[in-house]
């Protein structure tokens, strides 16, 4: 990591009524005195001050913000000037930074120099991404939790408990027995169990903590002309589909994304299943066999009572307004003419969801790079466990294997914590 000054604009960009550029370095109390004009300085306090440049040209009225290393964002000093928040304005700043030896930060190098500086782990970066990209509140919950440590209070205590069964299994080889904690053998053999059904449980739940993250995939599927179409812009709000009374309208997949109950939903009409000779119209219909394959929920529109009714489905009768009997419990009606069946349509939506949501969503928020982690974490602990027949020097191994698999995680790998361990936790007396 190099020590450069470098400077960023933390806020939107484009017009706005205020700009937040971020400053980090080494050592910036020069330069902060020179931005407002005083010869001492308090930390954390919010001056007013008249930036000018090097001509002494007024740049803008602004407030600057001194941070003193460590207690800062980058654990460097850092200095935050709240400008107003037109093009030109950020641009005379950027200026004025430049000639005053900083650069632009490249992307992401804040969070890398908090990194560095032990300020945040990689699932505190996990959760800052997901905080920045959260469009729904259920994603804005689930990335504080990275971003405020939860996650990682998670993995670190994992770890310990690795580190620590691979330090007994070393030490049971290498001491008597009447140094060593009575039934140590058994007790780590447990210990090693119930981590391995912790971390099965926890990423039995990617499904629902990937939903939250990028979107609860629900599919509309039905045969042609049963009106998907019209159910989707009713649940959308808008005419984002084309409604026709000429079956096989739809030809492509139509997607959108809305929020139902905190969730982010990506929501999707397809192209009505049914034998086709039409080459365009088969492509659509290859296209919605795919996206019932990635669906979480499938909604399923007829016209009519089916012969038999998925449990893992929402089963709709669409246009009931020409149906006499619309007795059975187990499917909801519905009718864009008499707009009829929608709130309990959303509610059944809703339903579901809660269910997907409540049963199965992990203690920590998994995304595609932990989940890899955690899997390759899961084999060796069951390596570990089927290998631990007196092979106390295997067994170790798998579980520091498993242990490094976690360090990845956190982005922290330390090569003499076992031995560490091994003398200043054990307190083995040698």
């Amino acid at each position: 990591m190099n020590n450069d000054t470098i400077f960023a604009l933390s806020s939107a960009p484009g017009k706005s009524g205020v700009a937040v550029i971020r400053i980090s370095g080494n050592n910036l109390s020069k330069l902060f005195k020179r931005i407002i004009n005083k010869k001492k300085i308090e930390h954390r306090h919010a001056y007013f001050t008249n930036l000018t440049d090097d001509n002494g040209d007024l740049i803008d009225q602004c407030i600057a913000i001194y941070f003193n290393a460590p207690r800062s964002f980058t654990g460097e000093d850092i200095i935050e000037i709240h400008s107003h928040g037109s093009p030109a304005v950020i641009n005379k700043i950027f200026d004025f930074l430049r000639k005053n030896g900083a650069r632009i930060a490249n992307r992401g190098e804040f969070s890398r120099r908090a990194f560095y500086n032990n300020k945040m782990d990689l699932t505190d970066v996990d959760g800052l991404i997901a905080l920045l990209n959260a469009q729904t509140d259920k994603q804005r919950q689930s990335a504080l939790k990275s971003l405020t440590g939860h996650d990682s209070a998670v993995y670190k205590e994992w770890r310990e408990e690795m580190i620590e069964i691979s330090a007994y299994s070393a030490a049971i080889l290498d001491y008597d027995e009447d140094e060593l904690p009575k039934d140590i053998d058994k007790k780590i053999l447990t210990k090693t169990k119930k981590l391995l059904q912790d971390i099965e449980k926890s990423v039995a739940g990617f499904r629902a903590t990937r939903a939250i993250q990028n979107g609860f995939n629900i599919v509309l599927v039905g045969e042609t002309n049963v009106g998907k179409s019209s159910i989707f812009n009713k649940l959308v709000g808008s005419n984002r589909a084309i409604v026709s009374s000429i079956a096989g309208t739809t030809r492509d997949v139509v997607s959108t994304q809305i929020d139902i109950d905190g969730f982010l939903v990506n929501l999707s009409d397809t192209a009505g299943i049914r034998e086709s000779k039409d080459t365009i119209e088969k492509i659509g219909i290859e296209k919605t066999y795919a996206e019932i394959e990635n669906a979480d929920l499938i909604i399923h529109v007829y016209n009519k009572l089916p012969k038999t009714i998925k449990e893992n489905e929402i089963t709709v009768i669409n246009k009931s307004d020409l149906l006499r009997n619309k007795n059975n419990k187990k499917v909801i009606y519905t009718s864009i003419k008499k707009d009829e069946g929608f709130e309990k349509l959303l509610k059944a939506i809703k339903q579901k969801m809660q269910k997907l949501m409540g049963k199965n969503e992990s203690k920590i928020a998994i995304n595609e790079r932990t989940h890899e982690l955690l899997n390759d974490t899961i084999t060796e602990l069951k390596t570990a466990i089927s290998k631990y027949n007196g092979n106390y020097d295997i067994f170790a191994e798998h579980i520091r294997r498993a242990g490094d698999n976690i360090g990845k995680i956190l982005g922290v790998i330390t090569t003499n914590e076992i031995a560490d361990m091994t003398f200043s936790r054990l307190c083995l007396g040698k």
